[in-house]
């Protein structure tokens, strides 16, 4: 068990607020079309302003606010994003400069794992106060899945949201208080075709042309494969999680996932059992944000006044890759 809190909270979503009826004019389809096929009513689309950093800078402001921090008042930012702004430098170097500390010399660095990147961020954070490199941290995760959509495949394009979410994370001392008791995280390379997105790093490069880059810069995925991957790994990585932090799948207080998917999010609840009302679903409001997308549904999930102290919270998800995790959390 790690003793850390959550102290702070912050979410920012974009001006324009798409609503479902706009994708079934692009989609050819009847009015009404994409709510009832995909489970979506409304997404929030970046625009031109709304750079990754600066809703991730927006988001992180609220959540210093919430927390009562200062704006320099942490160790360490950690760029949690699925999408990176831009290869070089990272974006939580972006997000430190539109916070105003780009003078501040406060550790600032990325993690990836693509819609697990929040986890991955926290988990690095807990082993940061685990050996007392760390006192305080800010994590955020920013994402623009509209940038990459290929809008030929409804059931992906149709799906997506942008967003952002930030947190911060304090070290605790009470090994009975708030803290994180147990996590896990799996990785099977051999679903690395589910999810793609090609163009960006040095796969495709600029001497291959104009349109290898652009076909690259569109995101794939095979939605019935992730699903059916994840319904293979999740189960037994969930119990072996909520065992070692002495729960079931039915005594956990509140769980919090990846907002892959309406049929993703129903499959969670079948599975976990008990009171269905456990699963934040915030999808319909919301889409698929990628990294952002667990952050802003545990943010959704303090909102509602639910993250009480000594309540239990699993997060839960998978990625491309294909990746699994599940955490559990005593707020």
């Amino acid at each position: 068990m790690t003793p850390m809190t959550i102290t702070g909270f912050g979410s920012y979503s974009p001006v324009e607020q798409r609503p479902s009826s706009a994708l079934d004019a692009i989609f050819g389809q009847a009015e009404g079309w994409t709510e009832s096929q995909f489970g979506i009513a409304i997404r929030g689309v970046a625009g031109p302003d709304e750079t990754t950093s600066m809703m991730g800078a927006e988001a992180a402001r609220r959540a210093l606010e919430s927390a009562g921090w200062g704006p320099g008042d942490f160790d360490v930012l950690i760029g949690a994003c699925g999408v990176m702004e831009q290869p070089i430098p990272g974006t939580s170097v972006l997000i430190q400069e539109a916070l105003g500390l780009g003078r501040s010399g406060i550790w600032a660095f990325d993690v990836n794992q693509t819609c697990l990147s929040f986890v991955t961020a926290l988990d690095v954070a807990a082993m940061g106060f685990e050996t007392g490199r760390f006192r305080r941290a800010l994590i955020v995760s920013s994402d623009i899945a509209s940038a990459g959509l290929d809008w030929d495949t409804p059931a992906s394009a149709a799906i997506f949201g942008d967003g952002a979410a930030a947190v911060c994370v304090e070290a605790g001392t009470d090994p009975s208080g708030p803290g994180l008791l147990a996590r896990g995280f799996e990785t099977y390379g051999e679903g690395k075709d589910l999810a793609t997105l090609r163009s960006g790093g040095t796969r495709i490069r600029v001497e291959q042309g104009l349109k290898a880059l652009s076909e690259g810069a569109r995101f794939h995925m095979d939605a019935f494969g992730i699903f059916k991957a994840a319904a293979r790994c999740l189960p037994a990585l969930i119990d072996r999680v909520l065992g070692e932090a002495g729960l079931t799948r039915e005594s956990v207080d509140v769980i919090v996932g990846h907002q892959a998917s309406s049929p993703g999010l129903e499959h969670v609840r079948r599975l976990m059992g008990g009171d269905p009302a456990r699963v934040i679903d915030i999808f319909p409001t919301h889409g698929n944000q990628i990294a952002a997308s667990l952050p802003t549904a545990l943010v959704e999930a303090q909102a509602r006044g639910l993250l009480t102290p000594g309540r239990t919270v699993l997060l839960l998800g998978t990625a491309a890759g294909i990746s699994a995790a599940a955490m559990v959390l005593r707020t």
